[in-house]
């Protein structure tokens, strides 16, 4: 392994030597097949599909995605689907799955798509990126499950498997994503990068990690080393950002008001009552206008509405 560069710099990282990082993918992937998950986004590659799964799968738990994904093909099965709907018929059927941005944010990209693509998810990195609500992480995932390119797919379950175990030390974002492309066995993308996700997810979890029964403990370099502090993974580009409180937050009070929203338009002098906020209507009426100004919502005839709701 090279040498651990100096704490906190983004230089770019050496990949294991030749023996180690053969033996650590054979394992990994020999591991990943008798855990895999029978998910249903793993059963496509569909680039329309697999793009919705990833941004349902953005800042929610797999089990809350799972139920509502199929539902939610089977409402939109085709871009164009979902871009000729209403807004607020994508985010009903959004129901459940919280973080409504995204839900605005599938539908405008099914738009773009529409517009630019001619109604097919382009495979191009570059295109991508530039499709409202996909960052980094999201476009490699669409190119490496819907199109199997060998590209390294870097979010929190990875990025602590890049550091742990791949380099042994922390990772800036651009070191994290150069180790991440350099290590995909080539022709591999999609079970290596399943089988990292699953890695994350499993066993190399954020505390307390269960390095006792991980399947790459005889390559990871951290284990190497002796687990060393500090741990890798802290600091590591993609693995220390945290979720402020829900309890009581404008958040909270927004979820409230669009899940009312799904079953009809609110009266305007309801809406902090709505909110839960029946003793701040500046509070709740901020709110309000925040979902308008985003699209998420409109004022019709002294009501609140979702976007092409019916009144």
């Amino acid at each position: 392994m090279a040498s651990r560069p100096v704490k906190g710099t983004d230089s770019l990282p050496a990949a294991p030597d030749a023996a180690t990082r053969r033996r650590l993918t054979e394992d990994l992937l020999t591991w990943a097949e008798g855990v895999r998950a029978d998910l249903p986004w793993r059963a496509t590659r569909d680039p329309w599909a697999v793009l919705v799964s990833e941004l349902m799968l953005q800042q929610t738990q797999v089990v809350r995605v799972a139920p509502r994904y199929l539902g939610f093909l089977a409402a939109f099965p085709t871009v164009s689907a979902c871009a000729e709907a209403s807004l607020g018929e994508v985010l009903r059927a959004w129901e459940g799955l919280g973080y409504n941005r995204r839900a605005a944010n599938l539908h405008r990209a099914a738009q773009e798509i529409v517009r630019v693509h001619d109604s097919i998810v382009p495979d191009h990195l570059d295109a991508l990126l530039a499709l409202p609500g996909v960052g980094p992480y999201t476009a490699r995932a669409v190119l490496c499950f819907a199109f199997e390119r060998d590209h390294g797919v870097v979010d929190t379950n990875a990025a602590r498997f890049l550091a742990r175990a791949a380099a042994g030390h922390r990772l800036g974002p651009r070191a994290a994503q150069d180790l991440a492309d350099e290590l995909v066995p080539i022709g591999s993308g999609w079970a290596w990068n399943q089988a990292v996700l699953d890695l994350g997810a499993q066993v190399c979890v954020k505390r307390g990690p269960r390095c006792g029964e991980c399947p790459i403990a005889s390559s990871c370099a951290w284990a190497r080393a002796g687990f060393a502090p500090p741990d890798p993974a802290d600091g590591t580009a993609g693995t220390t950002r945290r979720q402020s409180l829900f309890a009581g937050s404008d958040r909270q009070g927004r979820g409230r008001l669009v899940q009312a929203l799904r079953t009809g338009p609110v009266e305007v002098a309801r809406v902090a009552d709505v909110t839960g906020w029946p003793e701040e209507p500046e509070r709740a009426r901020r709110v309000a206008d925040a979902l308008v100004g985003e699209g998420l919502a409109e004022y019709v005839d002294g009501q609140l509405s979702l976007p092409g709701q019916a009144p």
